[in-house]
């Protein structure tokens, strides 16, 4: 059984990244660069709060999966599960190939 995705609510006029802001610690490394002038701290933290949901919507398991299909030796499969469980394993196995579909 697939896990389903949890949706953000944002109330309209408001901002989706302020939902976030209750999460400051990212397990990532971001190299923001800036003009010193123009931002201030709060600024430069909204900014890596914005850039951090933007990264969690586009590395997620169901838009890897529409951009790529699994090549097997007999079939060309685009279901989600499959690629998942291909790509979980640290080598593909032979034969098997994962295509980018851009």
């Amino acid at each position: 059984m697939v896990p389903r995705k949890k949706r953000i609510v944002v109330a309209p006029g408001q901002r989706a990244c302020k939902k976030l802001a209750i999460m400051k610690n990212y397990n990532r490394d971001l190299l923001v660069l800036y003009k010193a002038d123009v931002y201030n701290e709060d600024v430069l933290q909204r900014q890596v709060e914005c850039l951090h949901e933007l990264l969690l919507r586009t590395e997620s398991n169901d838009v890897f999966c529409a951009a790529h299909e699994l090549v097997k030796r007999n079939n060309i499969t685009r279901k989600a599960r499959s690629i998942v469980k291909a790509i979980s394993r640290t080598k593909l196995k032979p034969f098997h190939f994962l295509i980018n579909r851009n």
